[in-house]
């Protein structure tokens, strides 16, 4: 069987049927602007603020058939990150983060999240600093477990 002839159209692509496991969104980088910061001049004007997540997600035990409300859009996901930036002033980014993985804990189909918020203008002589979280949801299978293992200590 060749690629080019699946590709063509001549032999129908079909689907191997496994067993329900896991699979990994993830969001890079996203820059958004917001109002942080514990100190005076933090309040006075919004900041930028970069976010990484990454989610591990149950996958669907039916087929998926090329259907996005069978997944968990990252779409979705970015706008609801968004809200949380423009919502209203945050002191601190770990609250950020908590929230964002709130957010993606709120679908049932993720079991963990990793969210890392940075504020790339705080420090000259840094690219950024900030927190990176994990939160796991309490039934989460040791397979899904293992398909994200925890954070090493001191990260």
């Amino acid at each position: 069987m060749s690629i080019e002839r699946i590709l063509a159209g001549q032999i129908p692509y079909q689907r191997v049927e496994a067993q329900p496991g896991v699979y990994r969104i993830f969001i890079r980088e996203l820059v958004l602007s917001c109002s942080i910061g514990v100190y005076d001049y933090e309040k006075l004007a919004p900041q930028r603020v970069r976010i990484n997540v990454d989610v591990t997600a149950r996958e669907p035990g039916a087929a998926l058939a090329d259907d996005i409300g069978k997944v968990v859009s990252y779409d979705d996901l970015v706008k609801g990150i968004r809200a949380i930036a423009t919502e209203g002033h945050i002191n601190l980014v770990e609250t950020l983060a908590e929230r964002v993985a709130t957010l993606c804990l709120s679908d049932p189909r993720v079991v963990i999240v990793r969210v890392r918020v940075e504020k790339p203008d705080v420090i000259v002589e840094a690219g950024g600093v900030g927190v990176e979280i994990e939160r796991r949801r309490s039934d989460a299978s040791a397979a899904e477990a293992a398909a994200f293992p925890p954070l090493p200590s001191g990260t």
